[in-house]
């Protein structure tokens, strides 16, 4: 049956156009699954302000996109025996914390809902050493925890992936990167994508720019504030190639909507498994909820690596369904899946925007008509 008629594809083709030609960025890819298949992959638009074209291979920086790459490697394990939600994150990583500490007690299912109680520390703010792993763990290993665990969903924008990413190393013995790549981007043939670029890998990943407010309808003193500093060391090829597992995924959002199509489809595509359907049922349930994340102060829903829809703040469409789950990445890209639907959805720019509002409104339009498009 089709579910995608040639005229609504060439309907959110003209929209996906229309957002290149406004500037909302330079360059863009949208990639759509459909029970499975395939049915939009579209790339406009220009690498950069001096770039060259867009294609639907080209390589970009998907900054949070990237934790339910993590994730989804953490859950692979869960699924072979290996590690439990409720474990203590000290049974895998002695280090971690003392023993008898409130920080011992962090389990990690609290990890993976952003409700660990770490959700910064001094390693946020340095760059410098986020190339460095030894570096970055035992800044972990030093950080108490800003609030008891458990208690509060405070979102963890860098510390998610560096936990996540030490509990799989420890676990398997071998790094995050190889691991997830072995596990989740190999077996979906998600061959553009990699957290942090390889030895081997040119560095030819697409240049982001933090634009200055597009609605003129907001006062000209808001807007991006300090995301052009945030999306700053971003462009270097330092940080390309640094393994930061909740932020340096580097690919695609062919890649991505393929992702996303695997688990709206309870962790397969094509033949190939990646998790049991009772993994992907327990990893999207809503674990917490806040009317004010204990880090963005705004309302969220977490699952175990996810952003639960059904929020005024959630990207996955104006009336986001409470059973739609994905993520974004700093107001430049978004995927998601709807398991009802069987969609995956991913819309990946070079154009830093607002996350609060400009980037929400950007990538909602899409998600809209798509999902009014599918029969």
């Amino acid at each position: 049956m089709v579910r995608l008629a040639d005229s609504d594809r060439e309907r959110i083709a003209a929209l996906f156009d229309r957002h290149l030609e406004v500037g909302l960025h330079h360059g863009a890819q949208l990639s759509v699954f459909v029970d499975g298949e395939q049915v939009l992959d579209l790339a406009g638009g220009t690498t950069g302000p001096d770039g060259i074209e867009e294609t639907p291979t080209q390589r970009h920086v998907l900054f949070s996109c990237t934790k339910p790459y993590t994730a989804v490697t953490a859950h692979s394990l869960v699924d072979d025996g290996l590690l439990a939600y409720d474990d203590r994150v000290v049974d895998h990583w002695p280090e971690f914390a003392a023993d008898g500490t409130e920080k011992a007690e962090i389990t990690v299912r609290q990890v993976l809902s952003h409700t660990a109680g770490l959700p910064r520390g001094e390693i946020d703010d340095q760059p410098d050493l986020w190339t460095d792993w030894e570096a970055v763990v035992e800044a972990l290993e030093s950080v108490d925890p800003i609030y008891s665990p458990g208690a509060v969903p405070a979102y963890h924008a860098l510390t998610f992936g560096w936990l996540v990413g030490e509990l799989v190393r420890r676990v398997t013995g071998t790094p995050i990167e190889t691991v997830a790549a072995e596990r989740v981007f190999e077996p979906l043939g998600m061959d553009d994508t990699g957290i942090g670029l390889r030895a081997d890998e040119d560095d030819d990943v697409a240049t982001l720019v933090a634009f200055e407010p597009f609605d003129r309808c907001r006062d000209p003193g808001e807007g991006l504030g300090d995301h052009t500093a945030v999306a700053a060391p971003f462009n270097t090829e330092a940080i390309h190639r640094a393994v930061i597992p909740a932020a340096t995924g580097i690919g695609t959002a062919a890649d991505m909507a393929r992702f996303y199509a695997c688990l709206a489809n309870g962790g397969e595509l094509e033949g190939t498994r990646i998790l049991s359907p009772e993994t992907v049922d327990t990893m999207t349930r809503l674990e917490a909820e806040t009317e004010a994340d204990g880090t963005l102060g705004r309302e969220a829903r977490f699952s175990l690596g996810f952003w639960k829809g059904g929020t005024t703040v959630a990207p996955y469409g104006s009336l986001s369904p409470k059973h739609a789950f994905g993520h974004a990445g700093l107001g430049s890209s978004v995927g998601w899946a709807d398991p009802e639907e069987t969609i995956g959805f991913s819309y990946v720019t070079n154009g830093v925007r607002d996350g609060s509002y400009e980037h929400v409104a950007r990538v909602n339009a899409l998600a809209d008509a798509v999902r009014l498009a599918i029969q």
